[in-house]
């Protein structure tokens, strides 16, 4: 789209300007290639802060394997007949600005006329075939460190209720859902950690589930220690919880246990559904203190959250302490 002002990349081989079927990139040798997709509907209410959250959710997903981005097409729907184009420029210009600080490049994409707009990309990263992070990767005793604070499905819905201090809240959740996974995804890398995951649309309670399972072990989560972001607690105690978290939390109840005494509005946060949400760090416990360290020293915030057991209570995969 005219006005994005693309920059010229080296290692892109057919330009955008020539209308080409396909894009044609040079591939780094010795790497493995990680692809993956999302896209969905608006979360605030400015279209450039939402392209930069929609990209950066898309982007999670690489840093979630402990990749790197490498190029990115854009996934647009948007109601042309009804809607100015500069919407959808900004929105495009705020994914292109997430793109870029991701050091990755714009290769292309594909829009359709839709009623709703949806947005999101589908990113290509490389990764070292024999240094990379899954679901599978934990093992006993390791340590779970968090990245984000949890709390922007509830925010977002408080957002599109036009509830009071709304505008308070669109910063809170552009402040998070907009940040890069960038260092956590390297940490994978640095410290050849094997289990990460990045907390999205099925919540920390549901993505330390899927993490669980996949490598047979059990999660205790310290519900106390999980971070919010600014009034979500409040929030979700006036039952501002949107829909796919109460299904969240249905789905996964038969393999969750809860200790006695904890606060239900908490324990319904666990399974807030996310948006470009924090990642999740299996880390063994020797390198607990230096991991803290070097995301610290990044800027990044760093919660112990819970750790990992080999043993399953009465069939749980899930604990929440």
């Amino acid at each position: 789209m005219r006005g994005l002002n693309i920059p010229f990349d080296d290692r892109i081989l057919t330009g955008m300007g020539n209308s080409e079927d396909a894009a044609v990139v040079h591939f780094p040798p010795g790497k493995a290639l990680v692809q993956t997709l999302d896209f969905f509907t608006p979360i605030v209410n400015d279209p450039f802060r939402f392209g930069q959250i929609a990209a950066a959710n898309s982007l999670s997903d690489i840093y979630a394997m402990g990749a790197e981005p490498y190029s990115a097409m854009n996934i647009v729907c948007f109601p042309i007949a009804t809607m100015d184009v500069s919407v959808l420029r900004e929105i495009l210009r705020g994914g292109l600005f997430k793109i870029q600080e991701a050091g990755a490049m714009l290769v292309g994409g594909h829009s359709v006329q839709d009623k709703e707009i949806k947005y999101g990309l589908s990113v290509s990263g490389v990764v070292d075939p024999d240094h990379y992070a899954t679901n599978a990767g934990l093992a006993p005793g390791d340590v779970l460190l968090l990245t984000k604070p949890i709390g922007s499905g509830v925010l977002a819905t408080a957002i599109k209720a036009q509830w009071e201090g709304s505008n308070d809240h669109e910063e809170e959740v552009y402040r998070w859902a907009s940040r890069l996974n960038r260092f956590p995804g390297e940490a994978v890398a640095v410290f050849g950690l094997r289990g990460a995951t990045d907390v999205t649309g099925f919540g920390l309670g549901g993505h330390l589930l899927e993490m669980a399972t996949a490598s047979q072990c059990t999660v205790a989560l310290d519900v106390s220690a999980v971070p919010l972001m600014n009034h979500a607690l409040e929030l979700a105690s006036m039952g501002l919880l949107p829909l796919g978290s109460h299904a969240n939390k249905h789905f996964c109840q038969q393999i969750v246990h809860s200790s006695a005494g904890l606060d239900p509005v908490l324990v319904n946060l666990m399974f807030d559904a996310q948006t470009s949400g924090g990642m999740v760090l299996g880390v063994p416990q020797g390198k607990v203190n230096e991991v803290r360290s070097w995301l610290f020293d990044r800027g990044e915030l760093v919660a112990t959250i819970g750790f990992v057991e080999s043993t399953r209570l009465d069939g749980k995969r899930l604990i929440l302490c």
